[in-house]
This record gives C-alpha cells, structure tokens and sequence, in this order.
C-alpha cells in the first residue's frame, strides 16, 4: 500500500466539525494544520474502508511510477496538489475500493488500463436572479486548462470529513471546501446543508494524451448570493449567465468561435439535465427533480 507519511496522517486524523455554525472556524483551523502539522496518528486509518490486497499492489506499483515521472513542468501549485491530494476510488456502484493520488487517478494510461474511477462532484450554483455562475479553468490547470466549465469541479478527498455517506454529506463537505479554495467563496455564504444533490452521472473523458478524467459525478445545486474572489491558481475567469447566455456560449463552442470550449462533464450535464432542472431553481422546487438512486453511464 502507499507509504503515509507522518505529515499525511496528521491530514487525515484531523476532526472537521461538521456543524454548520462551525464550519467557518473549522476549515480555518483545518487550512492551518494542513500546512503546519506533522504529527502522525493512526486513530482515523481505523475508521476508513478497507483496501483490498489487489488494490493495495496498484498503489505500490504506481508510487514508483511517480517517483520516476516527476513532471518538472508542471505548475508548482498544481504539482503539489496531484501528488497530495487523494482522490477516493469507487467502483460503478459508487463503492468505495481504496484511493489513490489526483496524478494517478488522472493518467490517461492507468484510466485506461486499469479502468480507475473515482468520486467527484460539480456545484452548480445560482444567484437570486437564478443566473448561473460560471468558471474558466486556469491555464496551469493538467486536464482542461482554459475551458470554461459550471461553477465547481473537484473531487471529495479520502479523509473522515468527505467519506461521510449520510445524506451526501462528505460530497457536499467537500463542496464547500473547493469554493473557498477555488473561488474565495466563505463557508458562511454556502451552509452545506443548502447543497442539494440531484444526481450522479459516470463519464470518461480523455484532455489531451497523457491525462483525462474518468469520474463518477455528483452534481450538486445551490441557490444563493455569495461574495466571490477567485483564485488566480485555479481559475481564470468568471461570469454569471442567464438561459439565453449559455445558448449563445455553447454556440460559440459548437461554432469553434473566438476559442471558446466548454468542459466535457458540463457538456454533458448541459445536453441532458441543466435547462430541465433550471425551471426547477426558479421555480424552488430543486428537492422534487432529485434522484440520488440512479446512476447515469454518459458517453
């Protein structure tokens, strides 16, 4: 299995409050240790799904893939990111069967022949005006630089906090999390509870020869007005588009006008659920177009 170091296991034990008042303090305090702690735990390893041998011998041969395949290229921010971070493996019934590193879980090869999938989510958020809020991914980005895509897309990590199955809370915990760091979007501005989940969808999606995506998808909407500051590291540009903006922008991308493309997993939320379930945003009645037991395989 992949070697933890002692400064990883300090991540993973570390408690987030789940309360909604706390949240703000929680992920402040949480952003601080991820950064400064090294002191190693064990007591959340025991709480984790456990990872069969067969997997734990994928994450042994793909450590040393790593090691031999540094990407001295790769943005320095982005590089930390897809060798810290871990992305939780799922089967197709959304099982959790282990996890690995953000590098491994996007390498087109190990997609490919191993079939890797793992668990992801996209927020889809609207003002008042029931306007959408839309991303353009940075040009640092490894898969999809400068596409322009719905408001987030990330995925929960493997750590107590984003595993929680109950009422979707881990994916939803991990929605918040991604806003502030994407999007300097404050917790208080969007209360996990006012995520609602109203589906998920399983796609593979290559970006160019060596990375692509290959990911099951809860998509998550929420009504609310927020304060965003965005994060040059991770995106390049916003804008909030009414029914009629999107048109004209997906024409644009359809046309090849002015360079303008459109993320493959938004495209295919866009083609098959989001002008549907936005009669349910203006109409406040998100709650009766969900369907969490479905699983829709999108090609």
């Amino acid at each position: 299995m992949r070697t933890t170091t002692a400064a990883a296991a300090a991540r993973l034990s570390f408690p987030i409050l789940i309360q909604q008042q706390q949240q703000p303090t929680s992920f402040v305090n949480y952003r601080r240790h991820l950064f400064s702690s090294s002191s190693p735990s064990s007591a959340f390893a025991l709480r984790l799904p456990k990872v069969s041998r067969l997997t734990a011998r994928v994450f042994s041969s793909s450590q040393v893939a790593m090691g031999d395949a540094p990407d001295a290229g790769m943005d320095a921010v982005q590089r930390r990111l897809m060798f810290e971070d871990e992305c939780i493996l799922v089967d197709e019934s959304d099982r959790v069967v282990g996890h690995e590193s953000k590098y491994n879980c996007h390498l087109w090869e190990k997609i490919e022949s191993g079939n890797m999938l793992h668990r992801a989510f996209s927020v889809f958020l609207f003002n008042s005006k029931y306007e959408l809020l839309l991303q353009q991914r940075s040009a640092t980005k490894v898969t999809f630089p400068l596409v322009w895509t719905n408001t987030c897309c990330s995925h929960p990590l493997y750590r107590e906090s984003e595993l929680i199955d109950e009422d979707h809370l881990g994916v939803r915990n991990a929605a918040q999390r991604k806003l502030l760091d994407e999007l300097g979007i404050p917790a208080e501005d969007v209360p996990v509870d006012q995520f609602i989940p109203l589906g998920r969808m399983l796609y593979k999606a290559p970006s160019d020869g060596k990375w692509g995506e290959h990911e099951l998808d809860y998509l998550l909407f929420i009504v609310r007005d927020v304060n965003n500051n965005p994060n040059p590291d991770e995106v390049a540009d916003v804008k909030y588009v009414n029914r009629d903006q999107l048109k004209e922008l997906l024409r644009k991308a359809d046309a090849g006008e002015e360079g303008l493309k459109l993320s493959p997993w938004f495209r295919l939320v866009v083609d098959n659920f989001l002008f549907k379930w936005w009669d349910h945003v203006e109409k406040g009645t998100l709650k009766e177009a969900a369907d969490m037991k479905t699983i829709h395989k999108l090609t």
